[in-house]
């Protein structure tokens, strides 16, 4: 299968996607990936996409298609992939349909993690993260520590990130509002959008997304 996910932040694509391609046998392409992959191996489009970030700019979409083009083409993506994080934006999903094409490939469908946006600031805004190692990260709500404040591993400080505080979520959600969520009818207009709840345990969404994808 050849799925895209889209979603909101605090939808929990990325560990959705991890499951999902791992039950589907498929590769799980992520921007994140493609950019850190292509930035410590030197390649011509890694050391293009480092140059606009060195100087602050962001990366020209034909950068990143680029990328998620190379790494659609590898061996292990030829029975499918699932991209997260990519297309961000109509202009990508209009640029992918035609690398797509050209390739003589089409998508099968594109799984929309939906989420109330008040559980998504709750979502993130309550993230905790431990200043003496970013792994061990808590919930104010989800998963407490058991003293207010202190790792329960390390006994280290936890701190909330600039980033993950309720105006930024906010913003955040604004810019997904704006340039993401568009794609969504783009790709619905194809009839390829499947749409499915992400609230509950991360194996219940997992098996809702499976069922659906089935159908």
């Amino acid at each position: 299968m050849r799925i895209v996910l889209v979603g909101p932040p605090g939808a929990g694509k990325g560990t959705q996607a991890a499951f999902l391609a791992k039950n589907l046998d498929i590769p799980h392409i992520s921007t994140g990936d493609l950019f850190r992959a292509n930035i410590s191996q030197g390649t011509q489009l890694g050391l293009e996409a480092k140059g606009y970030m060195d100087r602050g700019e962001l990366v020209p979409d034909e950068v990143t298609i680029g990328m998620a083009k190379d790494r659609m083409e590898q061996a292990d993506a030829a029975n499918g992939f699932l991209l997260d994080g990519f297309p961000r934006n109509v202009a990508q999903a209009e640029a992918l349909d035609v690398v797509l094409k050209a390739d003589d490939m089409q998508l099968d469908a594109v799984l929309d993690l939906e989420v109330p946006e008040d559980e998504v600031v709750k979502r993130i805004a309550g993230r905790r993260i431990c200043r003496n190692d970013s792994s061990h990260v808590f919930h104010v709500t989800y998963n407490a520590p058991e003293t207010e404040g202190v790792c329960d591993t390390c006994g280290g400080e936890l701190y909330q990130r600039a980033d993950d505080s309720e105006e930024t979520v906010r913003t955040r959600l604004e810019v997904y509002h704006t340039q993401t969520e568009p794609i969504i009818d783009y790709y619905r207009a194809q009839n390829l959008v499947v749409t499915i709840s992400a609230l509950g345990k991360v194996d219940e969404v997992t098996a809702r997304a499976m069922g659906a994808l089935k159908k």
